[in-house]
């Protein structure tokens, strides 16, 4: 059984706040552990499941948040920026199934530092006339290889957007949202035990690998900078709606491909910082 793991870091158990999850945040070293900790959790599960290969990803940032000393040995790792396929880096056909860890809500929700890949400068997203953000544009993309997601981790109000978004998924919440940047959290220990059952449990009693949903589809991205959008639209079979969303239609994976390089040129031409 091939597992793939996507690690993000604003939904991991015990983080509230941007200290807590980017490299220059007072509390970040601390975070990064934690971070460990709860994709540790389940790469436990995955294996009691009987798991063979086990591959996580760093999704989060710079993506190089997870340090390899501190992640459980039967697992690998991809590491580092900039990737083909972003949040997603590694997932291919042959994977009988995705965990998503410490994921976080769409932008414009009351979840614990929601928002949508890029902080303040992505407003809105919408897939086929959805709303949708990091966890439904995954789930989406990893459907088109045929690949299942099975089981997130989050607080309260990204596992709900998750089984909102497709009911079949088994989430762990491992904090309740009392804001943006505040939570009640779960004790740890608790917490890293649910996540490990609740993969275990999914991986052993759900059917796996499916066929790939390879269909076209549509994604529109409203940006704060008009200066984005027009930019975008340069690219050829990107188009505007107005003067701060774009769109493009095509396949899933190649579709969230494109979307990476929406976003490496959104960076270049921005330079706000995602919580302020």
């Amino acid at each position: 059984m091939r597992i793939y793991i996507s690690a993000d870091m604003e939904g991991v158990t015990g983080l509230v706040d941007a200290a807590d999850v980017q490299p220059d945040g007072r509390d970040y070293e601390r975070g990064r552990l934690l971070m460990a900790e709860d994709v540790n959790a389940a790469v436990r599960g995955a294996l009691a499941a009987g798991a063979t290969d086990i591959l996580v990803n760093d999704a989060h940032g710079p993506m190089r948040n997870l340090l390899p000393e501190t992640l459980h040995p039967a697992a690998r790792l991809v590491r580092g920026k900039p990737k083909t396929m972003g949040m997603l880096a590694g997932l291919e056909p042959g994977h009988d199934a995705m965990v998503c860890i410490g994921y976080h809500s769409r932008a414009g929700s009351p979840g614990v530092l929601s928002h949508s890949f890029m902080g303040h400068e992505i407003e809105d997203m919408w897939l086929n006339d959805r709303p949708v953000g990091e966890i439904g544009l995954a789930q989406a993309t990893a459907a088109a290889l045929g690949v299942p997601l099975v089981a997130l981790t989050g607080d309260d109000i990204a596992c709900a957007e998750a089984t909102a978004w497709d009911d079949s998924i088994t989430t762990v919440t491992v904090k309740h949202a009392h804001g943006r940047f505040a939570a009640d959290l779960r004790p740890m220990a608790q917490a890293h035990q649910d996540i490990e059952a609740a993969v275990a449990t999914v991986l052993s009693t759900r059917p796996l690998a499916a066929a790939a949903t390879r269909e076209q589809s549509t994604l529109a991205v409203r940006w704060q900078s008009t200066s984005v959008a027009t930019t975008l639209a340069g690219i050829p079979g990107v188009t505007t709606t107005d003067s701060r969303t774009t769109q493009a239609t095509g396949e899933l994976p190649a579709l969230y491909r494109l979307f990476g390089i929406w976003m490496r040129v959104a960076a270049s031409l921005t330079s706000q910082a995602p919580y302020c």
